[in-house]
């Protein structure tokens, strides 16, 4: 709701940085053009999507800006209480290329007043007392309305090549070790095969086949199963089941005794298969048991692996929310577990990471994918800090109605001069080349635009962590602009 005040003092106009330098000629016009206008607490000055009409400046209390965007949902400004600041049809001398709808909500987030002066007068202004900065301005705007969409396009770029390196990395290790297993196991099959039919051809009782089949299930099963053994209790059992198998005429005892070892074989089993297969048949029976062994633990590899190929999967398209709709309420656990997962191979070797989550914190309402791009940022901007030593930190809390994700890490922090300066765009303290300067403005409106959250900053050198807080209950939505 808001109330008019019909007058309008130019002194008061003339305490404005934006009507500073005009003569009083300049402010009477402007006064005589314009209105005050009261508005109360929630109000909106102007609505996204309605006709440009309107030229709005703060005079007293504080404003909000709200816009409603295609690729970032609901993005808000901070609120100010700044004399001055402005909104409304902000270009409308621009003339037929103006936009001829807000661009923007305006909110008066405390009771306010606000000078309004009606679009076509501000045109007319900007026009006729500064042309020159008319040009400059409409200049401006296309070229850097053509230079975020250039960079925003970089960045997205950057961080997909970042996240498919690091995935590809990571997937190369359990792909080359399933074709490493599956190239042995070709091997082992043929020979085994070798053996067996080496067996039947000794003439083996069908009975006694049948008690080394059961055998070679039981070593299969016992592998890696076994309690835990040092290398020197290994070691010694490969030894004194090697001699023992000498001592039984077996070929290349040596080679078979690892595998055996592995399957929990000692002197009491060599007896078994000598009694159970016959003293004749045990040479060649206890060659097929110990490549029985290598084929288990070569699945054994081959099961690993593809296991991890389909878990980095998992965390990719956990990450991506690629099979999700785009608001969810999720585990933040889980999606912070499939950021560092996308990371791994990313991350140096001289870099720890720490974990300490809060299970008791209940899964969160989120646009997931958002999330995780504010994740990655975040992780991004530590590990970079960092260097090749440190530690990164990921932890979780909640405090009431809030969850708390804090991101920390062991660099040389962030210097005060600064630090209040992090959220703008296209501030960056790397070198030219490293960096845009926009992933921390980007996380910044995911998290307080997009959710309704907060993000801030604490640094001392050594200890610097993000804190990122997030409300565990749905925000009500924003209204729809108007068409």
């Amino acid at each position: 709701m808001s109330t008019a005040d019909g007058t309008v003092d130019i002194d008061e106009l003339r305490k404005l940085f934006l009507f500073e330098r005009l003569t009083d000629e300049q402010l009477t016009k402007l006064a005589g053009s314009g209105r005050m206008r009261n508005f109360e607490q929630d109000a909106e000055i102007v609505r996204q999507g309605e006709p440009a009409e309107c030229f709005a400046v703060l005079v007293e209390g504080e404003v909000q800006m709200v816009s409603e965007t295609v690729s970032a949902g609901t993005v808000a400004m901070p609120r100010t209480g700044q004399p001055g600041v402005y909104g409304g049809a902000t270009s409308a001398y621009l003339g037929d290329r103006a936009p001829q709808t807000y661009q923007h909500t305006l909110r008066a987030t405390a009771p306010s007043r606000v000078f309004i002066l009606p679009a076509r007068k501000f045109a007319y202004i900007v026009a006729e007392w500064f042309p020159m900065a008319m040009h400059l301005l409409d200049g401006l705007q296309s070229g850097g309305r053509l230079q975020r969409e250039i960079i925003d396009r970089r960045q997205r770029l950057t961080a997909l090549g970042t996240i498919t390196a690091g995935l590809t990395h990571e997937l190369n290790n359990p792909a080359a070790a399933a074709v490493r297993a599956v190239s042995e196991l070709r091997s082992l099959i043929r020979s085994s095969r070798v053996e067996l039919a080496r067996l039947a051809e000794n003439g083996i009782p069908p009975e006694r086949l049948r008690a080394l089949v059961e055998m070679q299930e039981a070593c299969m099963e016992a592998v890696g199963k076994l309690p835990p053994r040092t290398p020197l209790e290994v070691s010694d059992a490969e030894d004194e089941l090697g001699e023992a198998l000498e001592e039984l005429g077996v070929d290349d005892a040596w080679e078979l005794a690892p595998a055996l070892v592995n399957a929990g074989f000692g002197g009491e089993h060599l007896e078994k298969v000598r009694l159970k297969v016959g003293e004749e048949h045990a040479p060649a029976a206890l060659r097929w048991l110990s490549e029985a062994v290598e084929i288990s633990q070569m699945l054994g590899e081959v099961t690993e692996a593809t296991e991890r190929i389909t878990s980095l999967i998992g965390s990719a398209k956990q990450y991506s929310q690629m099979d999700r709709a785009p608001f969810q309420v999720l585990d933040v656990h889980e999606l912070l577990d499939s950021t560092v997962a996308i990371f791994r191979g990313k991350i140096p070797p001289g870099i720890s990471v720490t974990t300490d989550y809060d299970r008791t914190l209940p899964p969160i309402p989120c646009y997931g994918g958002e999330l995780n791009q504010v994740w990655t940022n975040l992780i991004h901007n530590a590990l970079d800090a960092m260097g090749e030593e440190g530690t990164l930190t990921i932890r979780t809390a909640h405090d009431e109605d809030e969850a708390i994700v804090e991101i920390g890490d062991t660099g040389p922090g962030v210097p005060e001069a600064i630090r209040d300066r992090i959220f703008e765009p296209f501030f960056t303290t790397k070198s030219v080349g490293q960096g845009t300067g926009l992933g921390l403005d980007i996380s910044y409106r995911i998290v307080a635009g997009r959710h309704g959250g907060d993000l801030k900053v604490r640094s001392a050198p050594g200890d610097t962590w993000f804190e990122v807080r997030l409300p565990l209950r749905e925000p009500t939505a924003a209204p729809s602009p108007s068409a």
